[in-house]
């Protein structure tokens, strides 16, 4: 059954990727800003600009920008530090150049590779950081000997110490402004990262808890088997006997312990089958109707609810593999609701005529509904205002079910107006559980409502 947890590697991807947007999203805002500094120097301080070669070099920033988007739209794999390393190799060229064509270092805003270096140090690992420094350093170094001088036209030496100065002011705003904002955004993301790291531990040692159980269980099983078939030999012996045959009421005690023992077996062998022993002795083909009619059938007669409702709307009869561990889950959710609602209980099936449909189960009950802090917590272990040992297992152990199938469960509470109570929504792919070599079987007209 495919996991549908996805793996440490992925998580880094996904804020590789992230990053990666911001850098495209930085460029855009570095192409706008030198438009408008290249435009109030040219004509708001009529200071000469090399403008072809300037904006020769914005559309190649464009350009590059353009072809990001279109890879990181299409690139399905990885996203790794060399990947950034290289977008921010692009940044500092077009920067260099940039500088090169208006002053050099005597650029006020040379200060702007700053921005290159720190968001190498929180984006790169060590490596590529310190290749940032090395590029920007050397970058820095070369336009103090080699650049286009600035041809001033009417601005004299005090003049343009001035203006000199409001570059430098200008350039110490746009640093301190884009770095708050995008270091914060990193940071965010970088966060998020951490978040999801922790829940997908948290969801292994679940995962880990579970299999735990369930091998103690299997355990507990087999050794209860033993004794229960004993117990029931002997007491098929007694009742056999003339001496005890005779006494009308011993007889009754003993078919009562006989019919106990029967039951403790029965739940041994639910315990067997919940935890996957029975897999290999020849799984059971059946069909999606079937299998629930079938599943149904069980627990009514095992609970046997005062008003079960059990509705189908399958527009196709897929063939599938009878799953002991659905089967469970299933159970497991009716059973919360009629302990929660023995007035009402109702099974919803829907099941489209799509390839790519999703099995539906919803449950719904008129009890008192979930708690807040129950949907707060919802699949979490022990979560459960039932005051009993091993409360709280029954939702956690669907989740963690329907989650090795490739779907989800959802839980809320139903309006007031729709008479009150809770619904359990359990959304499974079809692939997951269907046979794909089997053809399937059209229903039409969909099955009717048939109440239980």
């Amino acid at each position: 059954m495919p996991l549908s947890i996805p793996s440490p590697f992925q998580v880094t991807h996904t804020t590789d990727r992230q990053n990666m947007q911001l850098l495209i999203q930085l460029r855009w805002l570095a192409v706008v800003g030198q438009v408008v500094t290249i435009s109030l120097v040219r004509w708001g301080f009529d200071i000469y600009l090399p403008l072809y070669e300037m904006l020769a070099v914005l559309a190649g920033l464009v350009i590059t920008n353009l072809i990001c988007i279109w890879w990181l739209r299409w690139r399905q794999h990885d996203i790794s530090s060399s990947d950034l390393f290289v977008a921010l190799l692009a940044d500092v060229a077009a920067l260099s150049l940039q500088l090169y064509l208006s002053g050099g270092a005597n650029n006020p805003f040379i200060t702007l590779f700053l921005l290159q270096v720190t968001l190498g140090a929180v984006l790169l690992k060590p490596f590529y950081a310190w290749g940032i420094v090395v590029v920007t350093g050397c970058c820095a170094v070369a336009l103090a000997f080699f650049y286009q001088p600035l041809q001033i036209m009417s601005h004299r030496s005090g003049a343009m110490h001035s203006l000199y100065l409001l570059g430098l002011l200008i350039s110490f705003g746009l640093n301190a402004i884009l770095l708050v904002s995008f270091i914060n955004r990193i940071m965010s993301n970088l966060q998020l990262r951490d978040t999801r790291l922790a829940d997908l531990r948290q969801r292994a040692a679940e995962e880990e808890h579970i299999v735990r159980m369930g091998l103690l269980a299997s355990g507990a099983a087999h050794e209860l088997g033993t004794p229960l078939s004993t117990l029931a030999v002997i007491l098929g012996d007694w009742q056999r006997m003339p001496s005890i045959a005779q006494d009308g009421e011993l007889m009754e005690d003993l078919h009562e312990m006989e019919h106990q023992v029967q039951r403790c077996k029965s739940i041994v062998t639910g315990v067997l089958l919940s935890a996957g022993e029975t897999r290999g002795d020849a799984p059971e083909t059946t069909t999606l109707v079937t299998f629930m009619d079938r599943v149904v059938a069980q627990w009514q007669s095992h609970r046997q609810p005062g008003n079960f409702v059990y509705r189908k709307q399958v527009a196709r009869d897929v063939p599938i593999i009878s799953d002991t561990s659905l089967q469970q889950m299933i159970f497991n959710v009716l059973d919360n609701a009629l302990e929660a609602s023995p007035d009402f209980v109702q099974l919803v099936v829907e099941c489209p005529a799509q390839d790519d449909a999703q099995l539906v189960l919803q449950v719904t009950d008129s009890g008192p509904g979930f708690k807040s802090e129950i949907l707060a917590h919802l699949g979490k272990p022990y979560q459960s205002t039932k005051q009993r040992p091993g409360g709280g297992l029954g939702l956690f152990l669907v989740m963690n079910v329907a989650r090795s199938l490739g779907g989800h469960v959802e839980a809320r509470n139903r309006e007031q107006h729709l008479g009150g109570g809770a619904a359990v929504r359990i959304s499974l792919p079809l692939a997951s559980i269907a046979l794909d070599d089997e053809p399937h079987h059209d229903l039409h007209p969909r099955t009717p409502a048939t109440p239980g």
